[in-house]
Formats: C-alpha cells, sequence, structure tokens
C-alpha cells in the first residue's frame, strides 16, 4: 500500500474511532460530568474561534466577552421577542460578529501589545455597560428566563440531547472553520502573520484581512455563548471576566496553535485534568500556572507537538505524517 494509502486508512480508523467515543460517552457519565461535557464541547468552539484570531499573529483579550455578547443577544431575543434557540444562535453570532465590526477601526490601529491591552480595555468597556445598564442588561444579577426548546416530544433541557445538539452545531462550526483556514484566506492569514510587509508589498490589504478573522471569530464566539446560555438559563457578566479569558488562553498554549486541532487537544486535556484537581480549590491557580510555565519551556508548539516527537524518538520520522505533495 502506498504512503498515502495508509495515511488515508489510518486517518479514516482514527475518525470512525473518535466518532464511536463522542457519540456514545455521554450515556457511560453522570448527571455532572453529562454538563462537563456539553460545556467542553461548548469551549472547543471557542478555542478554535480564538484561533482563527491568533492566525495573524494578534491575540486578543476580548474574546471571551464576545461570549458574552452572544449569550446577551440570544437571551434579549428569546425574552423580548419570543425566539426560539433555531433564530437566536443565529442572530447572537450576527450580534458577535457586528460588535466586533465596530471595534476593527479603533483597535486595528493597534498591533502586538497594544493591541492585547486595548481589546482587554474594549472587553471591559462592554462588560461596564451591561452591569451599569440595569433596565436592559439587568446589572450584576443578570437575565434569566432562557428556556432550551422541547422538539418533538425532545426536552433539550435534559444533558444527553441538548449535548447531541450542541455537538452538530460545534461539529459544523468547526468545519466552517477548517475550510476557512484552508482557503485563500486562511493562506493569507497565515502569510499575514509571518511576512505582513512581504504580502502588503504584493497588495494584500493586512487590515482587512486581520478585521475578516476578528468578525469570523467573534462570530463564531458568540455563536458558543448563545449554546452555552439556552442551557444555563442565565447571564451575567461575571460568567465573562478576564479569569475565563486566561483559560482560554491557557487551553490554547497548552494544546498548541500551529494545527487546527491543537487548541482541542488542549481544552479537552486541561479540562479533563482540571475536574481531576478540583479537590484542590485553593491551588489550581498556581497548578494551572506552573502547567503554562512547563509547556512553554519543555513543549514550546503545544500537546500537538508530542506525536511528531515520539515518531523522531523511535525512529520513525521517514514515516510522512502526511501525504506527499506530489500525490495530492
Amino acid at each position: 500500500m502506498s504512503d498515502q494509502g495508509r495515511f488515508n486508512l489510518r486517518h479514516a480508523a482514527l475518525g470512525a474511532a473518535l466518532l464511536v467515543i463522542v457519540v456514545s460517552v455521554p450515556h457511560f457519565l453522570k448527571f455532572h460530568h453529562q454538563d462537563l461535557l456539553i460545556f467542553l464541547t461548548i469551549n472547543v468552539l471557542v478555542v478554535c474561534s480564538y484561533r482563527l484570531v491568533t492566525l495573524t499573529g494578534e491575540w486578543s483579550l476580548i474574546h471571551a466577552v464576545m461570549l458574552g455578547v452572544g449569550a446577551y443577544a440570544a437571551t434579549l431575543s428569546h425574552n423580548h421577542l419570543g425566539l426560539e434557540i433555531w433564530f437566536t444562535l443565529p442572530l447572537a453570532g450576527l450580534t458577535g460578529a457586528l460588535v466586533a465590526a465596530l471595534l476593527c477601526f479603533p483597535l486595528l490601529r493597534m498591533t502586538q501589545f497594544y493591541f492585547l491591552i486595548g481589546s482587554f480595555a474594549a472587553g471591559e468597556a462592554i462588560r461596564l455597560i451591561w452591569v451599569e445598564w440595569v433596565s436592559v442588561f439587568g446589572g450584576t444579577s443578570g437575565l434569566r428566563g432562557v428556556e432550551a426548546p422541547v422538539v418533538w416530544g425532545i426536552d433539550f433541557l435534559d444533558p444527553i440531547p441538548y449535548y447531541y445538539f450542541c455537538l452538530a452545531v460545534v461539529t459544523l462550526c468547526l468545519l466552517i472553520l477548517y475550510r476557512i483556514e484552508n482557503s485563500r484566506i486562511g493562506l493569507t492569514l497565515h502569510a499575514i502573520h509571518w511576512k505582513a510587509a512581504l504580502a502588503e508589498s504584493v497588495g494584500v490589504d493586512a487590515w482587512k484581512y486581520r478585521a475578516l478573522a476578528f468578525i469570523i471569530g467573534s462570530f463564531f464566539a458568540a455563536i458558543a455563548g448563545g449554546l452555552k446560555i439556552h442551557y444555563l438559563g442565565s447571564v451575567t457578566p461575571n460568567q465573562f471576566t478576564i479569569g475565563f479569558m486566561v483559560f482560554i488562553l491557557i487551553w490554547v498554549i497548552v494544546g498548541g496553535y500551529n494545527k487546527f486541532y491543537g487548541p482541542i487537544i488542549g481544552v479537552v486535556v486541561l479540562t479533563i485534568f482540571d475536574e481531576s484537581i478540583r479537590e484542590f480549590e485553593i491551588v489550581r491557580p498556581a497548578i494551572y500556572g506552573g502547567m503554562l510555565i512547563l509547556s512553554i519551556l519543555f513543549l514550546p508548539l503545544g500537546l500537538e507537538s508530542i506525536p511528531s516527537k515520539f515518531r523522531s524518538w523511535f525512529g520513525a520520522g521517514s514515516t510522512p505524517s502526511e501525504p506527499p505533495l506530489t500525490d495530492r
């Protein structure tokens, strides 16, 4: 069998095994862990949408707030317009994209560290609006009344049906994100990251592509916020603080962000790890900080680089991890 044939067979088997696991796993978990599985599925979309923003080399601190934008949009449209989840999720995504588009003009005039700090300031300003505009956003108490739908007798407030719903939505979103990254747009984003001046010299509008990545990433983050709030039933500003943003950063950095699946590995592994150390609540921040330091020192490319390290250690470095370019 050719190298490409072995490559395709190996990945088909891996995909089939992964499909069996994600479909069957909720039936073997307790109620608490079913809740955790739902939030894990939503967070997979969060980290993948954030990775799209980082493709241009810019790291923001507003992504968690974009989840809140989607959550509040879904809540308000459900409570005041009577819309169900089928309509509130797209509306949440569009609201997140609109807010991101408005923020592009001040924020994308900055780069690198200045963009990082500017995005943090913009996020805190949005959170302040949620806190101070009590008549609309409910202040620190937030908003309640969001309900999961009942369709054909299936109550989506039950963890297992809602998990499958989240899995379907997140899978569709991931396919779109993957397609974007492997399109001309994604290649241009990579080019801006590594050689922005060279890309601009051949006519690439770096500002436009950075804005596009920011808007698309915020769109999918807002959808994740809508998914989360339809299950929780309430939204408050404290759900989208800088503390949650730090977790997003750690998931992406520890998992790795050079490959599409890197952040997914990070959020899955660290979520399981976090559940195992929940009894050590006081020292959890220190443990996470230590993991981040160790990851940067010994796995600068993240957990996604472990398979290639194993191949090199055990003399399998000659086995291609991707089909040869000539066979594509």
